[in-house]
């Protein structure tokens, strides 16, 4: 088997100095005009490398797609060409297969650019390369750009990869470089020409995958997004077993004493709370919407919903007030030191997806939660180090072992680095977006690893800003303003210098409420209420504190 090709070597390809050994006529082949058959795609098994398993070669009509994801309208998609290959097949630890997949997708009217579509969860699958956080304009692929995915080095959505080695690492980074890179020679041998800008693009795992390659890779992208980023991934598992812990204490049991945990909070219980935050904290903006976007001055107690008497209604029980105030100000251990970060009260925590990933809703045990189902495989199998090879059991999880047991494997998957002179000198661009009701991935992580940047690196403002987005659960859902264009965004910092001052959304505040507009701030600053329509974001400014706002509503 070949050496794995060098990380500066995948870039210098990116950058068309070298062709994977496409001779410049060749090249000028596979010029656009050429991209209209099938004969002219199948061209492009010789551009993969002799590294890379050819899986699938294929022509598409433009013509609408069947959209990856329940609920979604069908894709409008352009004429395109698609590849499917696998870079260094293996056998791996246990007689696994291994290699890293992925998808490049190449339309027929090229827009000169390129973008990496970020993964999700412990990814093992290859998801359609369309670009889908393309915003108002559609996926990137529709508009024009070339458009790559990857299975991050492994199949299968859980944690059995993770007994291999080189699997921990390709789903780690080492897939990002791989992939970015050879993605990056095969559009520029492809078209003749080099991308003139190149994305990143992710939420989630991906939006780690998005830091990182900011972190770890800095000359291959241009601009990059980063959601809901799950970048320290290692203490968040640790964080989602000491949730499910809490709950389970509280939850009803089985015949066989296992806690349910989707019955340890009622839908109506989590509204109470939503209430009560939204009674406390909603006019601190200076406008009583639904949304509590001045959160930093939110004063929330959590024992302002405790039951007085123990038949009293409207009001939740001791032990069950004692859990969220447990799950909201970080997981710890015996001696008090955090494992994670502390989470913002938001009224977001009533939403559909905050359930789906703390409680669930299965009437059984085990309860299918993703904290109490994925999040616990990757704490057992991936992150602890050696990894649990019997049944594990959650609920008996050490916490006073679990920062040496999270912190090999954190080691090389966190993207906690702030050292990012490379990335912002030679003019990219990074935006990053969190949900203040994020129920995986704290949002006050997120911005502790902002105000660390900016310790290290000095004022970002010029080439890398946060966005806090009020009431959005993971990447979207919620009662929020969840529908924004964080790629256009970075797009036009890039390509045109327009930094981000606010990035406009839409959305619903509340279940049947009509849609309205909101501005997105950068952090520090929040959407204050100035004046006019309370559902045109041109009715707020941003601003840092809460001083001169008009209360209204």
């Amino acid at each position: 088997m070949k050496a794995r090709t060098n990380a500066l070597t995948l870039a210098a390809l990116a950058m068309g100095s070298v062709s994977l050994g496409a001779s410049q006529a060749q090249a000028q082949a596979f010029a656009p005009a050429a991209l209209a058959s099938s004969e002219a795609c199948q061209r492009l098994a010789s551009l993969a490398g002799p590294d890379a398993r050819i899986d699938t070669v294929e022509y598409i009509a433009a013509g609408p797609m069947k959209a990856p994801f329940p609920g979604m309208p069908p894709i409008a998609l352009p004429a395109h060409c698609r590849l499917v290959a696998t870079l260094h097949p293996r056998k791996g630890v246990g007689g696994q297969t291994f290699g890293i997949g992925f998808e490049l997708r190449l339309p027929a009217n090229w827009n000169g650019r390129f973008l990496f579509q970020g993964g999700g969860g412990l990814d093992g699958a290859i998801r359609p390369a369309l670009g889908l956080g393309g915003g108002a304009k559609g996926p990137a692929l529709s508009q024009g750009f070339a458009v790559v995915s990857t299975d991050a080095g492994h199949e299968g959505p859980d944690a059995s990869f993770a007994a291999d080695q080189q699997a921990r690492i390709d789903y780690a980074y080492a897939a990002l470089g791989e992939v970015g890179g050879r993605a990056k020679g095969i559009t520029a041998a492809f078209y003749g020409a080099a991308p003139k800008y190149a994305y990143f693009d992710g939420c989630s795992n991906g939006g780690r995958q998005s830091m990182m390659a900011a972190e770890r890779f800095p000359g291959l992208f241009d601009g990059i997004v980063a959601g809901d980023p799950g970048f320290r991934l290692s203490r968040a598992a640790v964080g989602e077993a000491w949730n499910t812990v809490q709950y389970a204490k509280v939850a009803q049991r089985d015949s066989a004493g296992r806690p349910i945990v989707s019955t340890a909070l009622t839908n109506g219980e989590l509204r109470l709370v939503a209430d009560r935050i939204l009674a406390d904290c909603d006019r601190l903006d200076g406008l009583a919407d639904g949304s509590v976007n001045n959160w930093k001055s939110c004063r929330f107690d959590i024992g302002e919903v405790r039951c007085k008497t123990p038949k009293a209604s409207g009001c939740l029980p001791q032990e069950k007030v004692d859990a969220l105030r447990k799950t909201f100000a970080a997981a710890r251990d015996s001696r008090g030191q955090p494992l994670y970060a502390a989470w913002p009260w938001d009224p977001g925590i009533a939403g559909r997806d905050w359930r789906g990933w703390r409680l669930g809703d299965s009437p059984k045990a085990p309860g299918n939660g993703l904290n109490e189902t994925m999040g616990a495989d990757a704490l057992a199998r991936y992150f602890s180090t050696p990894p649990y090879t019997g049944p594990f059991d959650v609920t008996k999880f050490d916490f006073d072992q679990a920062a040496a047991r999270v912190a090999e494997t954190g080691a090389i998957n966190d993207a906690t680095a702030t050292f990012l002179t490379t990335f912002a000198q030679r003019g990219g661009k990074l935006i990053i977006y969190h949900g203040l009701a994020d129920p995986v991935f704290s949002a006050l992580d997120t911005v502790a690893w902002y105000d660390d940047l900016q310790a290290t690196m000095g004022p970002t403002q010029g080439w890398g800003r946060l966005f806090l987005v009020p009431g959005m659960n993971h990447c979207s859902g919620g009662p929020a303003t969840d529908r924004f264009d964080a790629l256009g965004a970075v797009q036009a910092w890039v390509e045109n210098g327009v930094a981000p001052d606010q990035i406009i959304a839409s959305g619903s505040l509340a279940a049947g409420a009509p849609p309205v507009e909101r501005p997105l701030c950068p952090y520090p600053e929040y959407a204050a209420y100035a004046d006019g329509p309370v559902g045109s974001a041109s009715s707020f400014r941003c601003r840092r504190d809460d001083k001169s706002a008009k209360v209204k509503g």
